[in-house]
């Protein structure tokens, strides 16, 4: 049903996410091509993507939307659209990223249903080594266009699985059963982003399916900009003074608005306002203590070691944007409606969980004991980070948090001497402080 809804204008777009030679993007701007007034079925109605030219030129679904209801959805809902990016970039040897369907199967049409015009669903069957994310529906029972979606090539999605029901025609009188639902992307590996277009797959029947041919999502790595470490404390003479504090940011995790839960702007608006934040992680060496041994054997000192992580903070960290360190988020009984369905996790760099997640799960000191060479000066510092997350305007969200773990220590004596390293051993149970144990 070619009925002209109004439609929202043209936000500002944000800029495309790029996947090798894959542009993502997203539009809140359909057209109704199709819904049950007329027939006994409850209401419900198909629309399709309409990315504003001046604004996506080249831009083209990757299937319809199906929702409940006959209500107008323009810049209520979003979809993600695609279009194929620069041929010179990296993937483009693969072969291009998207695809005209080569055919459709039907998978249902309307006949019987009493629906004021007819209707039909079909699943775009994708040429060898692509593949289609989604049913397309037609306000007649003919094939739709081959224009009308793009197929994408299969390194540049994921299998997913079968959702939650959208939709089905129980007592529209049609000749057969139908039911459409959503897609859910499979749990994200570290570094990456895996998340649904927002188009639909069906059946014809009323049973969930256990899988489907079309369940697909879209996958990307999480972009991570990397700036130099600070350096590594040196010392000059026989006393320790902190080490010079550096404010750029280390690690710089860019995550995309549908990933983000921020109270302060609606969902849709994150993606005119904020379409991009950028997690920012600054590292700094801390110092733990030092001990000078004047005497003329090595001789033991101790110091305690204060983890920083606050655990009260970290909660109120992901409670206000969902984003965990340790794991994939959003956690399946946050509750919330997400415009976009996605699993996302951070890398394991950037967490600083290369060999262990323990680190974001305790707040117990650490106590470090270490033998001082005769007529040295040795110092422990430990390696901070700080994270901050902020919109693109540079506002912060939520709150900073820092951490520290086990095997961020180092050690740095003076004078230093090639072949005399100094020991220490770590960790070991809480401390309540600092204690030099030289005699």
């Amino acid at each position: 049903m070619n009925t002209n809804d109004d439609v929202a204008l043209p936000a500002r777009q944000m800029e495309s996410l790029t996947v090798e030679n894959l542009l993502i993007n997203f539009t809140t701007e359909f057209h109704r091509i199709w819904d049950t007034k007329g027939s006994k079925a409850k209401p419900g109605a198909f629309w399709r993507p309409t990315p504003a030219p001046d604004a996506l030129p080249g831009f083209f679904p990757l299937g319809d939307l199906a929702v409940s209801g006959h209500d107008n959805i323009n810049g209520k809902r979003v979809m993600a659209v695609v279009c194929e990016g620069d041929p010179q970039s990296e993937g483009a040897t693969k072969g291009k990223a998207l695809s005209r369907p080569d055919d459709y199967e039907q998978v249902w049409k309307d006949s019987g249903s009493g629906s004021r015009t007819d209707g039909s669903i079909w699943r775009p069957i994708p040429p060898d080594g692509y593949v289609a994310l989604g049913l397309v529906c037609s306000n007649n029972h003919e094939k739709p266009s081959l224009n009308a979606v793009r197929c994408v090539r299969a390194d540049l999605v994921i299998a997913s699985s079968v959702g939650d029901e959208i939709w089905d025609d129980r007592g529209s009188g049609a000749e057969q059963n139908f039911s459409a639902w959503s897609t859910d992307p499979p749990a994200a590996a570290a570094g990456e982003i895996y998340f649904a277009s927002g188009t639909f797959i069906g059946a014809a029947s009323f049973s969930k399916p256990a899988t489907h041919v079309a369940a697909y999502s879209l996958r990307m790595q999480i972009p991570l900009q990397t700036n130099p470490a600070p350096e590594v404390p040196v010392l000059t003479g026989f006393s320790a003074s902190p080490p010079h504090e550096s404010f750029e940011a280390t690690q710089v995790a860019t995550i995309p608005w549908f990933a983000v839960e921020d109270d302060a702007l609606e969902p849709i608006e994150k993606l005119t306002r904020s379409p991009l934040y950028q997690l920012e992680r600054t590292d700094r060496y801390v110092l733990v203590g030092y001990g000078h041994n004047t005497g003329t054997k090595g001789r033991f000192f101790r110091w305690t070691a204060h983890w920083v992580l606050d655990r009260t903070l970290l909660r109120i960290f992901t409670d206000n944007t969902s984003i965990q360190f340790r794991t994939e988020w959003p956690i399946a009984t946050s509750g919330r409606v997400l415009p976009i369905k996605f699993s996302a996790r951070l890398s394991k760099s950037f967490t600083r969980t290369e060999t262990s997640s323990s680190g974001w799960m305790t707040s117990k000191s650490v106590e470090v004991v270490a033998i001082v060479p005769k007529n040295k000066t040795l110092a422990v510092y430990q390696l901070q980070s700080h994270y901050e997350l902020l919109r693109k305007d540079g506002t912060q969200v939520g709150v900073n948090i820092a951490y520290t773990d086990s095997d961020s220590f180092y050690l740095a004596e003076y004078p230093p001497e090639v072949d005399s390293e100094p020991s220490a051993t770590l960790p070991e149970a809480d401390v309540s402080a600092a204690t030099n144990t030289a005699p």
